[in-house]
C-alpha cells in the first residue's frame, strides 16, 4: 500500500509541476509539430500519434535515469538511512518543498541544479538535432528520447526522491510514474498551445500548483519523522 501510495504521489508531483512544463518544453513541442507537414498538423487525429510517440521517448528517459539512480543508490547501499536518522525522506521532502517554492514562482531554489545538467545538455543535445525535422513516428520517438534529458529542476527533485528508495526498480516505476502525471499537459500543448500556456502560465495556478507541492514535501518530512517509510 506505502508503494503505490509512492508511486501516486509521484504521478500527482508531475501533474502539478507541469505546469513549469510549458516554459520549459514548449518550445520544443512546438519545434517538433512545426516540422511536420500540413497536412499533418492540422488533423489533431494524424497529429496525435506523434505527440503520443514523442512523449512516450520523455518517457523512456526518466524511467531509464530513475533506473540509474536508483542502481547507484542499491550499490552504495543504505546511505539514506544512517542508523535510525531517515536522511532519505528527509532529502525527498526538503527537495519537495524546494520544488513548490520554485513552482510557485516565489524563488529559483532549484536554478542551480538546472545550470548543473545544462553541462551534460550540452552533450546531448546535438544527439537529439540528428532525428530533426521530425518526419515519422521513429523519429519522433527518438527526439523525445533525447528531450527527456533537458535540464529540468522538476525533474531533479523527483530524481533525487526516486533515489531515496534503494530500489532501481521502484525508482525506475517512480519515474515513470512521474513522467504519465506531465503527459496531460504536454500532449494538450500540441494542439492546444496558446490556450494550455495561458492557464499553465497564470500566477494563481503557479501559486496553487506550488503550495500543494510544498504540502507534498511537509508530508514526507512528517512521515520520515515519525518513523515511516516513502517506499
Amino acid at each position: 500500500m506505502a508503494e503505490e501510495l509512492t508511486y501516486l504521489a509521484a504521478f500527482i508531483v508531475g501533474l502539478l509541476g507541469s505546469t513549469h512544463c510549458i516554459g520549459m518544453c514548449g518550445g520544443i513541442v512546438g519545434a517538433l509539430t512545426m516540422g511536420l507537414p500540413e497536412r499533418i498538423r492540422r488533423s489533431p487525429l494524424r497529429l496525435f500519434p506523434y505527440l503520443l510517440t514523442y512523449n512516450s521517448g520523455r518517457l523512456f528517459s526518466y524511467t531509464l535515469a530513475g533506473l540509474i539512480v536508483g542502481l547507484f543508490s542499491d550499490l552504495a547501499g543504505n546511505v539514506f538511512q544512517i542508523g535510525s536518522f531517515p536522511l532519505g525522506g528527509i532529502v525527498g521532502g526538503l527537495f519537495m518543498i524546494a520544488l513548490g517554492i520554485y513552482i510557485g514562482g516565489w524563488m529559483q531554489t532549484l536554478a542551480y541544479l538546472e545550470r548543473l545538467g545544462g553541462y551534460f545538455w550540452k552533450l546531448v543535445e546535438p544527439l537529439g538535432r540528428r532525428f530533426m525535422p521530425v518526419r515519422s513516428p521513429v523519429q519522433a520517438l527518438g527526439l523525445g528520447f533525447f528531450w527527456g534529458w533537458l535540464p529540468c529542476g522538476l525533474v531533479y527533485s523527483t530524481l533525487a526522491l526516486a533515489a531515496t528508495s534503494g530500489d532501481a526498480t521502484t525508482s525506475a516505476l517512480l519515474m515513470l510514474s512521474f513522467g504519465v502525471g506531465t503527459l496531460p499537459v504536454l500532449l494538450l500543448v500540441g494542439g492546444f498551445a496558446e490556450r494550455m500556456q495561458y492557464f499553465t502560465q497564470n500566477k494563481w495556478t503557479r501559486y496553487v500548483a506550488g503550495i500543494l507541492l510544498i504540502a507534498f514535501g511537509v508530508m514526507i518530512l512528517a512521515r520520515a519523522l515519525s518513523g515511516g517509510h516513502m517506499a
